[in-house]
């Protein structure tokens, strides 16, 4: 039964999660609510492994969460099928879109998505952001002694130390991300 949760799940995501692996961090948030498969802190930290290993955001982050609720087999299950609604749309807009490529309805449609995949993308990053640079438990009235305590100063010294570090110098990425996740372990961010 599990399989065919993240068969249709999966199929789901890759069919409305337009404009890339960060669209569908709203879709795994709304996994994580409703299956419990695992926190919002883990869906952070499969942004950060996903982001700093080859291969596409989207695809990485369902490979983790099939592979991680079922084994091999969801990890694969859950990978084929968020591609799959892609492949399929591509292959048949590939095969009308030089008749239509300047149809007034077609260039308005294309118009019309770009405002939600921002909204999308923008969603997803304030996510990220409220669970690496905010500590949303103080805001509980028995936890709020001061309100710096809603902040992690130490993830943010992090990131503005890393920011720094990647426009002064002009290193790989990788450089950073290995020096993030070093520092992370040491502080046990």
């Amino acid at each position: 039964m599990i399989y065919l949760t993240l068969i249709y799940e999966f199929l789901k995501i890759g069919l409305f999660s337009i404009g890339g692996g960060l669209a569908t961090l709203p879709f795994l948030y709304q996994l994580s609510d409703t299956y419990g498969w695992f926190t919002h802190e883990t869906l952070a930290d499969m942004v950060a492994i996903s982001e700093s290993t080859p291969g596409p955001i989207g695809l990485n982050m369902a490979t983790y969460v099939g592979y991680t609720t079922s084994g091999p087999l969801g990890g694969a299950l859950a990978s084929i099928f968020l591609l799959v609604p892609s492949v399929i749309i591509i292959l048949f807009i590939v095969r009308i879109l030089d008749k239509f490529k300047e149809n007034r309805f077609v260039k308005a449609a294309f118009y019309g998505i770009r405002p939600a995949v921002t909204a999308l993308i923008a969603w997803a990053a304030f996510g990220i952001i409220r669970i690496t640079l905010l500590n949303l438990s103080a805001f509980k009235p028995e936890a709020l002694r001061s309100v710096l305590d809603v902040f992690e100063f130490r993830s943010m010294a992090l990131f503005v130390v890393l920011y720094y570090l990647l426009k002064k110098y002009n290193k790989h990425p990788v450089v950073y991300i290995g020096a993030g996740a070093v520092v992370g372990i040491l502080w046990g961010l």
